[in-house]
């Protein structure tokens, strides 16, 4: 760690994955970090490792049972217990069953919550956990990738050292931060944002602008359906009219973002059409708001991106570079290239940011800017007198 910004990483959370074939891969962990490495953008810097969660950490959002069936299965199923499982979201082609599973997704709950503890106690301003970010997990059920909440336990365990604490979670992810609104949807000191694609096409298929909060926690809910194709210009463009003015109506005394990269148009999952853009100008302005709104308390973790090779290294490399208040520069090193060129599906690039602004047609674009625009407006009016 050097200054004040720490990435919170270890081998050991590279451990958290599927398999070949499985679209959630470690390998674009390992990508990143040599990107970053090889463009110096460590210089100064080392990383701060993390222990596994504890149960009791894992248990202020899971329940007893839950767990207790990921641990299982992490040690191997029988088939006499296999259909239990599933009932719990283990075993299915999205979750499916690898050995040492709790162990890995533990870690990750914990290097969140060390990022966390980083920023809160003063050691560092800004923290990055790219391993972090498993926005799906419920508290009985794995969903989407994610067998334990990460953000979920690391809020836990803030509102209960410091009582009274107002967190603002932020996810710019294509799909939409279910498990997480979920965890705190009537608790008016747990601000969740989600931007994402709309869930009429799209996995988990909520994220809604009616789902609000509940309780003392309504408002405190905000969703932004995108819609298809939404380019950079349409989705900077409602983070700017919604984002700012939610989070100082709210006045958090922390952010912690979820970070995935997703909506980038060649991601195979979604249906967006971002480019390196996009996720070069939302981590800067989440830094921005963070010395803003909040002292600089800045927590951002990784989260979905689906293309390893082209779009993941290099926007989570702008989103560190963010963190560390750095400059990406114009081309991806030599070395790297050379190291991982030829073992993809595809080429490398060569440049760290995209070339074309758009992927669609001009008058398309503005079909769908005039529909993202209209339902940020709406959202804006529904939200914002429970804030103020």
């Amino acid at each position: 760690m050097s200054g004040r910004s720490a990435m919170v990483h270890d081998r050991a959370l590279e451990s958290y994955g599927f398999g070949e074939g499985h679209p959630f891969n470690p390998l674009r962990i390992r990508l990143t970090l040599e990107l970053c490495e090889d463009l110096g953008l460590f210089e100064g810097y080392s990383f701060t490792g993390a222990e596994p969660a504890s149960e009791e950490d894992l248990l202020s959002v899971h329940s007893l049972s839950y767990v207790r069936c990921v641990q299982e299965a992490g040690r191997g199923v029988t088939a006499e217990r296999s259909v239990e499982l599933e009932r719990h979201g283990i075993g299915t082609p999205d979750n499916p069953v690898v050995p040492g599973l709790h162990e890995a997704g533990a870690h990750i709950v914990g290097a969140v919550m060390e990022a966390t503890r980083l920023v809160m106690s003063g050691e560092a301003e800004h923290a990055l956990c790219l391993s972090g970010g498993l926005h799906h997990a419920m508290r009985s059920r794995a969903s989407g990738f994610c067998f334990y909440n990460d953000a979920g336990a690391a809020i836990a365990r803030l509102k209960k050292e410091q009582p009274g604490i107002r967190v603002a979670y932020l996810d710019t992810d294509a799909h939409h931060g279910d498990g997480v609104q979920w965890m705190f949807y009537d608790d008016p000191e747990v601000l969740t944002i989600s931007m994402h694609e709309s869930g009429r096409y799209l996995f988990p298929g909520t994220g809604g602008i009616e789902e609000r909060g509940r309780g003392e926690g309504l408002g405190y809910s905000v969703n932004l359906p995108l819609e298809p194709f939404t380019g950079d210009e349409s989705w900077i463009s409602c983070f700017e009219e919604l984002v700012p003015e939610v989070l100082r109506a709210f006045e958090p005394d922390l952010i912690l973002s979820q970070n995935g990269c997703d909506g980038h148009a060649l991601d195979p999952l979604t249906h967006l059409s971002a480019t390196t853009r996009l996720y070069e100008h939302i981590p800067r302005r989440v830094h921005d708001l963070a010395h803003d709104l909040c002292g600089g308390r800045w927590v951002a973790t990784g989260g979905g991106g689906y293309d390893f090779w082209r779009v993941v290294p290099r926007a989570w490399t702008a989103l560190w570079a963010a963190v560390s208040h750095a400059k990406v520069p114009e081309k991806a090193p030599a070395d790297w290239i050379s190291r991982w060129g030829g073992m993809g599906p595809v080429d490398l690039p060569l440049l760290m940011q995209d070339l074309a602004a758009d992927y669609l047609p001009p008058a398309r674009h503005r079909q769908i800017a005039d529909k993202n625009r209209r339902t940020t407006h709406e959202l804006l009016e529904k939200v914002l007198p429970h804030l103020e």
